[in-house]
């Protein structure tokens, strides 16, 4: 298994690691969190998704070659310190970030990167169905207070574009002959309109 062994250290002030546990705990990968997003190596992409280095190699070079991704804009070389014997040995290791993780993701054929799929798909959907997607569990455990600030901000801004748009639906109405605020018919148009938005 590629893991970072306890020995490894990351000397990118801004990284952190994480451990990725698959559900049913037969996978088990430290994975590097830095500017938002995940880096793997290939190894550690081959380790996730059950396939080779090689396999993983290729599919990364026809994502390239094919323009899905830009290599530079993907790629990052990361120092990595290990600890060999007495020694701190400094080497830099070449890591790969989400996109081209998830673009591998969907070439792949294996249990585990079917499931991914799956999963990704299912994410994809729902936020074209719904025109958002969202991690309740991260959520619930306070790990994205910035985000919810920031989710809080963008329903602010909707909430405001649809009062202005009630009160130009209800300036529109006001200009009728027989226009009566307190009519019910006018009442219940509005009611139905409030419930709409």
């Amino acid at each position: 298994m590629d893991t970072l062994s306890p020995e490894t250290q990351v000397t990118e002030p801004n990284s952190q690691l994480l451990i990725y546990q698959s559900p049913d705990g037969v996978i088990k990968i430290d994975v590097r969190l830095e500017k938002e997003t995940v880096w793997l190596t290939q190894k550690l992409m081959a380790e996730l998704f059950q396939t080779s280095v090689p396999n993983i190699n290729m599919h990364l070079k026809s994502i390239y070659e094919e323009g899905e991704l830009e290599e530079g804009a993907t790629i990052k070389d990361f120092l990595i310190v290990q600890k060999e014997g007495n020694r701190d040995i400094n080497r830099t290791q070449k890591f790969y970030n989400l996109d081209a993780i998830i673009s591998v993701g969907y070439r792949i054929k294996s249990q585990v990167a079917t499931q991914f799929r799956i999963w990704a798909t299912q994410r994809l959907k729902e936020y074209i169905v719904k025109g958002f997607t969202l991690n309740t569990e991260r959520f619930k455990s306070g790990n994205s207070m910035n985000y919810f600030n920031e989710l809080q901000e963008r329903i602010r801004e909707i909430r405001l574009s649809e009062r202005f748009f009630y009160q130009k639906i209800k300036d529109i109405y006001a200009t009728g002959i027989d226009y009566d605020p307190k009519d019910e018919k006018t009442v219940e148009f509005f009611k139905i309109i409030q419930n709409k938005l």
